[in-house]
């Protein structure tokens, strides 16, 4: 792809600089939980969570995004303690062994900042930074790369009734409102990703508005990352139940590369890491006549 069709966005934060946009990043999920939706239990042991980060930035994950509370619907929550004990010794094991940049999918400032210390360079806040008012000062402190995620209520209350005027435009103008609060507390926005939150405080018509939306957010001229991978509006669209939701896991990656989606967090790097590849080789040769991202 020559030309890319919209403008190549930037993300930096420490050593680390890239222009997205043009093909998205994949970010790989290792879950260090015993309830996550889908693969809660089978990574909880910190030699497997390794191992199966490895295998995940062998496969080409281009981030790896470890978590060690689960925020699917209802989950309870776990001790700032239980938290670390879970995922610490992961990263500290994994900042000498892979030179893939390590995520921290966490809304606790504690969890963040020794996580950082240990060589994580990025925090996915399912809030925002907004739960825990001392996020923000740690992100800004240790100058690390931050995706903020929308999400209506909480885990334990984000399904119960999710509404808005307008799904697009109000979780636009909330990450508009994050992203200029976050300037103000010394997080440049060449820092920031953002996340419409799929899944999180939204019904399955909200969750595929929001997916065929993604230029909107786009326009707040910060690269864009979905979550999207098995998740529960694929049962409305599919029928499908969560351990036959990769075919549509991957037809929803490709829906969103066509819009020049930035990153997309993935279970399964390999498939859709294929499925990418294959997409990218045939549209090389689409005549200019024919826009990528059409139908």
């Amino acid at each position: 792809m020559s030309t890319p069709a919209v403008p190549l966005l930037p993300w930096t934060f420490g050593r680390r600089a890239y222009r997205l946009g043009e093909a998205p990043l994949i970010m790989g999920i290792v879950n260090i939980t015993p309830d996550s939706f889908s693969d809660g239990g089978q990574f909880l042991d910190v030699e497997r969570a390794v191992a199966h980060a490895l295998q995940l930035a062998e496969q080409g994950a281009d981030i790896l995004d470890l978590g060690g509370e689960s925020t699917r619907p209802n989950a309870t929550p776990v001790s700032l303690e239980e938290e670390l004990a879970r995922v610490l010794p992961v990263v500290e094991q994994l900042a000498s062994r892979t030179e893939v940049p390590l995520s921290i999918d966490t809304t606790k400032a504690e969890v963040a900042r020794r996580c950082l210390d240990a060589g994580a360079e990025i925090i996915n806040d399912i809030s925002g930074l907004t739960f825990d008012p001392e996020m923000p000062a740690v992100c800004s402190d240790y100058q690390a790369g931050i995706v903020c995620m929308h999400i209506q209520g909480t885990p334990q209350t984000m399904q119960l009734n999710p509404t808005y005027q307008d799904c697009v435009r109000d979780i636009h103008d909330w990450l508009q409102a994050r992203l200029e609060f976050l300037e103000s507390r010394g997080i440049p926005s060449e820092r920031t990703v953002i996340d419409p939150g799929i899944g999180f405080g939204k019904t399955a018509e909200h969750n595929v508005t929001l997916l065929a939306s993604i230029r909107q957010f786009r326009q707040l001229g910060r690269p864009v990352l979905v979550g999207h991978s098995r998740k529960g509006f694929l049962k409305k669209v599919l029928g499908r139940d969560l351990d036959e939701r990769l075919a549509g896991t991957i037809g929803v990656a490709i829906a969103l590369a066509t819009q020049h989606t930035d990153i997309i967090r993935v279970h399964d790097v390999a498939a859709v890491q294929d499925a990418l590849r294959a997409w990218r080789t045939v549209m090389q040769q689409v005549p200019a006549e024919f826009p990528h991202g059409s139908l």
